[in-house]
């Protein structure tokens, strides 16, 4: 990515706001938030279907986020994101999640949409930095 690894720890760290611009994401709530640790609820829809994550995000800024599921719909899930500076002012990010539904149904669906999915919501990560952050800048 071209923005710093501060920037987009920042952006990502920023759970409060992705109801703003993350696809499926109807809202969230804070419940306690530190330099190191946030507990947070994020609703998710699709249609008529609304599920509420609960889950802590361990923060070691600008490095890595950690989120570890503590309650909702899924049997697991977990992801974490590391931010590494590429050498020329952007930075590499490494996205990691793992997750396994409670119901079959759902995991099956989800197998089927899972890729496009993950590329909807890169997209949206991608364009909120645009926003918040500008274009990058291109040598000349």
């Amino acid at each position: 990515m071209p923005w710093s690894p501060e920037q987009m720890f920042d952006l990502v760290a920023d759970v409060k706001r992705y109801a703003e611009f993350l696809p499926w994401v109807v809202a969230t709530r804070i419940k306690s938030d530190s330099e190191g640790e946030m507990v947070a609820d994020m609703l998710v829809g699709f249609n008529a279907l609304r599920e509420k994550f609960t889950s802590r995000v361990k923060k070691d800024r600008p490095r890595r986020i950690e989120v570890e599921y503590l309650d909702g719909p899924m049997k697991n899930l977990s992801n974490s994101w590391e931010f590494a500076p590429d050498g020329q002012g952007g930075c590499v990010i490494d996205f990691c999640v793992d997750f396994t539904f409670r119901n079959a149904i759902f995991e099956k669906l989800a197998g089927q949409y899972l890729d496009r999915a993950f590329r909807k919501m890169v997209t949206a990560f991608e364009t909120r930095a645009e926003k918040l952050y500008g274009l990058p800048q291109t040598a000349s």
